[in-house]
């Protein structure tokens, strides 16, 4: 009759054997992790370039997230293995059940330290960045620089729209555009974001910003970019057969760039202006809180 240890391992197994099986497993999940990884030009593992002011602050909760839970992981592992050589058919079996005060205390500190070095502290500073930066819109709404665009998605694809000089939406001097969205470096952008049909996320990955866009219902965001160039705009919900055309550019300008588009684009809007059509003011009343 086969006996098990404390462990909960079978003493007759060969020890080598069963290091083995918990090395090999540890070694698929690890080559499992890199095959899906895909070199990209950024930091960390698999991220994007970070074109945004505030980014930096999704980076390192992704990067410490992961050293963390590699340091937890290579540490069972470790524990597994030692445990597989030390516990085998020479080993005496020793068995508890459970009434040691001194084995629950350990684990329990052991699970506790862990709780609250890495939740803790993964919790405490994403909480922290969401209260005080990324959802701080009456700090951004407040700055008279900021520029205002809603998002308005559907099947498949992004219709944009800025408020002209009149700060108003819905109005003659409205700036339109399609899946092209244009904004100057070093300035506060607000969206506002719907959908008319079905669920859509609005992510613009290399500002580390996405909302989801749902219908009846406008969800807000903000971003800060740092550096001119064209960026992707991808929709993060499956959303229909054409769900993966739901693409667009981003494109950031000098202060200069933008002011001379937004200018040009307005003048553009007021000539192709009709009252008279409905269906192109789909505009609505702003929604700053």
């Amino acid at each position: 009759m086969r006996t098990r240890s404390r462990w909960g391992l079978c003493p007759r197994t060969p020890g080598l054997l069963r290091a083995a099986a918990a090395a090999l497993s540890a070694a698929a999940l690890f080559t499992g992790g890199v095959a899906m990884a895909k070199p990209q030009p950024g930091s960390g593992i698999g991220l994007p370039v970070d074109a945004s002011v505030e980014g930096h602050r999704i980076d390192w909760l992704m990067n410490t997230t992961n050293v963390m839970t590699g340091v937890l992981f290579l540490i069972m592992v470790g524990w597994l293995i030692y445990a597989s050589l030390i516990h085998n058919r020479k080993h005496e079996a020793r068995y508890d059940h459970g009434t040691s005060k001194r084995s629950m205390t350990l684990a329990l500190a052991m699970a506790g330290s862990v709780f609250v070095f890495v939740d803790g502290n993964l919790f405490f500073n994403s909480t922290m960045d969401l209260e005080n930066v990324f959802h701080n819109f009456e700090k951004i709404e407040k700055d008279p620089s900021t520029i205002r665009v809603e998002v308005n998605a559907h099947q498949w694809a992004w219709d944009l729209r800025y408020a002209g000089p009149d700060g108003k939406f819905n109005t003659k001097d409205d700036i339109i555009s399609l899946n092209d969205l244009r904004i100057p470096v070093g300035t506060p952008v607000i969206f506002n974001v719907a959908s008319t049909d079905v669920l859509h996320a609005f992510n613009l990955p290399n500002f580390r910003a996405k909302v989801d866009a749902v219908p009846g219902q406008i969800n807000r965001f903000w971003i800060e970019a740092k550096e001119t160039g064209e960026f992707q705009i991808v929709c993060a919900q499956h959303c229909g057969t054409n769900h993966y055309k739901m693409k667009g550019i981003v494109t950031v300008l000098s202060k200069e760039d933008y002011a001379r588009w937004a200018e040009q684009a307005t003048k553009v809007s007021a000539r192709v202006y009709d009252e008279n059509d409905e269906a192109a003011h789909w505009g609505w009343e702003w929604k700053s809180e």
